[in-house]
């Protein structure tokens, strides 16, 4: 089965300048991805343009992402949006190298989008995502939703083993 992501550029790389444009909906399955945190398929809406030398792939894709926020435990469910601008270039003539090795490959003609769409939305997955910049959190004591309403547990609760380190502050002060 031929790949939505596999693209047939020889006409491209014929005509400088010209341009196509791909707008279709891509499982996640079928770019290799196994992240629980994502779920549906990849919405794909790029445009490929020849110039001399390479293909420059740019647009955007979306997913459905869902995770929760690592201060206060909020569950999150949103739709990632990634810009994409990327190249993809041919071999030299020798064929032993790319004339750009940060490219992505053209090979007999054809670009495989696949590797680069894969990339650009596991790179874009928040590691640590927050419900908002400022989430105060869940209080360590008693596990009450800070931001919901402040606990009246003792803030200042200290750890034994971190005392020797309060020393060295009053040394230096």
């Amino acid at each position: 089965m031929r790949s939505a992501l596999l693209v047939n550029t020889a006409e491209l790389l014929r005509q400088p300048g010209s341009e196509r444009h791909l707008e279709l909906s891509v499982p996640l399955g079928d770019i290799a991805i196994d992240d629980p945190r994502l779920g549906g398929s990849v919405a794909v809406d790029i445009a490929l343009v020849s110039t001399i030398d390479d293909i420059v792939v740019t647009g955007r894709l979306a997913v459905p992402w869902s995770d929760e926020c690592r201060r206060c435990l909020k569950p999150l469910s949103e739709t990632l949006v990634v810009d994409v601008a990327e190249r993809y270039a041919e071999e030299d003539p020798t064929g032993r190298r790319r004339v750009d090795p940060e490219a992505f490959p053209i090979e007999h003609g054809q670009v495989d989008l696949a590797p680069m769409v894969r990339e650009e939305v596991l790179l874009a997955v928040p590691d640590a995502p927050l419900c908002r910049p400022d989430c105060a959190g869940l209080c360590p004591t008693c596990g009450a939703d800070r931001n919901v309403d402040p606990c009246g547990c003792d803030a200042d609760v200290r750890d034994d083993r971190w005392a020797v380190l309060d020393q060295l502050e009053l040394e230096d002060e």
